[in-house]
């Protein structure tokens, strides 16, 4: 039976591919859901892949994915350097996390340095793009297989 893993996304990532395509690409989040989802089938994977705007809703779908997932990949967005709270939901988790930005946060303005998911994290993936995702999935079915 395939294992479920959450792919959470934080906000103005609904604007993927409008919003400053200079540091995001051009790849819509459509296009990365559509790109996770192979990338599951490919690794024996199941995806639930969401986006929003609101901290209490990724909240809500990291203490979800404690009854239902075997995993979480997030991008928790500009939440990254600002939420304890999805950093405590995510402490509650007892299965793999990884932490993934689509830019290099460690080659931008100095705020965005400080992760607080990265204390939980199991790994993190910055600047590597929308195939930051990807990379992501295929480890967390290595940590899945290893486990």
């Amino acid at each position: 039976m395939a294992k479920t893993i959450y792919v959470l996304n934080g906000p103005n990532l609904n604007l993927l591919g409008k919003r400053q395509p200079e540091i995001y690409g051009s790849q819509t989040l459509e296009d990365v859901r559509q790109l996770c989802e192979a990338q599951a089938d490919e690794t024996g994977l199941n995806v639930v892949f969401r986006q929003s705007n609101a901290e209490h809703d990724l909240i809500d779908w990291i203490q979800e994915a404690r009854e239902s997932a075997s995993g979480i990949v997030i991008n928790p967005a500009a939440y990254s350097h600002t939420s304890v709270a999805i950093l405590d939901a995510l402490n509650m988790c007892t299965f793999p996390v990884i932490e993934v930005h689509i830019s290099n946060i460690h080659q931008r303005e100095s705020f965005r340095h400080h992760s607080y998911v990265t204390a939980r994290a199991n790994g993190v993936i910055v600047g590597c793009g929308t195939e930051g995702y990807l990379l992501a999935l295929r480890h967390m079915a290595s940590l899945l297989k290893d486990s």
